[in-house]
């Protein structure tokens, strides 16, 4: 049997604590990593180990993502499936960009919320669980995964919502879809996983800029990321869908230049649609995209890989809407 490839990042659950404090860039390698995690349910399966990086995922770029989404890809080639070790900072990016580039595949993503070297470190039954997933049968069509603290999460809709607690993530409507935990794996659910939107061989990004939405907010932060270069905007809006009114009109003013505008939401779980005048009905009207449940920063990604394939095209949101629709995060036309 092939087995399974591990691609360590680095991040806490390969991180060395001192004082209190823990250094990522310094961290273990993957396969003392390894070593702790099969000696949780006694996991002996083939698994290949590969060092990819050794940082804290706050440190990483897009483009360190998209050569990690080519070394998945790669490692699919010659094993059943991957597991990767990440910080938790940016996993839920890292996850969804790795869902956006490989569609179906079977890649389980984990980390800790504890060091490796903490007196009870989380790292290694979230690895052995990860393990358990990519290895089971249960996870061959169901795309992209975060599994951590026993949940199986789909990489659409995860985010992370403790800061330091081990039960950090969630997936709002949507997860978990299985649990992985000493009575082996149990798949609950089977989640919408749309194909690739990223070509392979994919190395960066367009600038795809994010604006806040707070009590009082102005065009300020618009005019500068436009400014600045940005290629498309990301509006975390208040509640379904709703801007200011400074904001809202500086927006129908990029969008009647065919400027793309993508609307998510900044409360963590639900949908936005444009159901208030003054606000979301009008960005609609005026051809925003609404991003359906997904967070701003995963919103932001797929905006970035919608124009990616030709920067000078103008289908941006034919892609982007086939995508929510099958991902099921906006209506079927």
């Amino acid at each position: 049997m092939p087995g399974l490839t591990l691609l360590a990042t680095g991040g806490t659950i390969a991180a060395r604590s001192r004082d209190g404090v823990r250094n990522t860039s310094d961290g273990v390698p993957g396969a003392d990593v390894l070593d702790r995690a099969r000696a949780v349910w006694g996991f002996e399966g083939e698994v290949d180990v590969r060092d990819v990086a050794g940082v804290g995922s706050s440190a990483l770029t897009v483009p360190d993502v998209l050569a990690l989404v080519e070394a998945a890809r790669a490692a699919l080639t010659r094993s059943d499936g991957v597991v990767i070790t990440h910080g938790t900072d940016t996993m839920e990016e890292t996850a969804f960009l790795l869902s956006l580039a490989l569609g179906p595949a079977p890649v389980a993503v984990t980390g800790s919320q504890r060091a490796f070297d903490d007196s009870a470190p989380d790292g290694p039954r979230n690895l052995a669980a990860a393990l358990a997933w990519a290895s089971d049968r249960a996870a061959a069509d169901a795309g992209v995964t975060v599994v951590f603290a026993d949940l199986v999460l789909p990489a659409i809709g995860v985010h992370k919502s403790a800061t330091l607690a081990p039960e950090a993530f969630t997936a709002p409507g949507r997860g978990p879809i299985g649990h992985v935990d000493e009575s082996g794996v149990r798949r609950h659910a089977v989640p919408p996983v749309p194909g690739p939107l990223l070509e392979p061989g994919t190395t960066d990004l367009p600038r795809v800029a994010l604006v806040p939405q707070y009590l009082g907010a102005d065009e300020a932060e618009i005019d500068a990321a436009v400014a600045s270069g940005a290629q498309g905007l990301v509006v975390a809006t208040f509640g379904s869908g709703n801007t200011t009114p400074a904001v809202t009109s500086a927006l129908v003013r990029l969008l009647d230049r065919g400027f793309p505008v993508v609307m998510s939401s900044r409360t963590g779980s639900g949908a936005v649609s444009g159901l208030y005048t003054g606000g979301g009905a009008d960005l609609i009207a005026a051809g925003a995209v609404p991003a359906g449940d997904l967070s701003p920063w995963q919103a932001r990604l797929l905006l970035a890989a919608a124009l990616a394939p030709d920067r000078s095209d103008h289908d941006w949101a034919t892609r982007m809407r086939r995508w929510l629709a099958d991902a099921g995060a906006g209506p079927r036309s």
